[in-house]
């Protein structure tokens, strides 16, 4: 176990269009967490990230529960932190399946995990509760929702609590 001046947070996130990667880079900073990007091993080309096309790579992955995208990259020493803020755009409702792929690939047991999500108007709505599921031997906050304008003020007043 880590003790308290030893603990580290992480601030990982997967950004679609950019908005994400803003807000995350701003929490990294108001609290001096190191950051990782969660990225897909193929990249989301304009046309994948079509909601309305129900054949889109997004709007499949995302009708489909058992999905897992690849990801490119991995952390190396995940058991260094005991704290880690799980950062995404809503898709549907809901964190987008590379997140699911991201939370089975390490273990985040006796962890603190906090959702925060970016959306123009959606809730996180059950991500807190679908993430939890990925990793029950974790401690999962619901998380909370965020426009990509807010200040590294207000993500540092809400970090606090954590």
């Amino acid at each position: 176990m880590i003790n308290a001046a030893e603990a580290k947070t992480l601030v990982a996130y997967f950004s679609a269009t950019g908005t994400t990667a803003k807000v995350a880079e701003k929490l990294a900073k108001a609290i001096n967490a190191d950051l990782f990007e969660i990225k897909p091993v193929e990249p989301y080309t304009a046309a994948d990230l079509d909601w309305r096309n129900e054949k889109s790579r997004s709007s499949v992955e995302m009708n489909n529960t058992s999905s897992r995208p690849e990801i490119a990259g991995k952390i190396e020493n995940m058991a260094q932190y005991d704290t880690v803020f799980v950062g995404f755009p809503i898709w549907w409702g809901r964190q987008p399946s590379i997140i699911d792929t991201f939370m089975e690939s390490y273990d985040f047991s006796g962890k603190k995990v906090i959702p925060f999500a970016t959306s123009g108007s959606s809730d996180i709505g059950d991500s807190g509760k679908l993430i939890q599921a990925l990793v029950p031997d974790a401690k999962v906050d619901t998380g909370k929702r965020f426009s990509g304008s807010v200040s590294e003020k207000t993500l540092s007043d809400w970090a606090k609590q954590f």
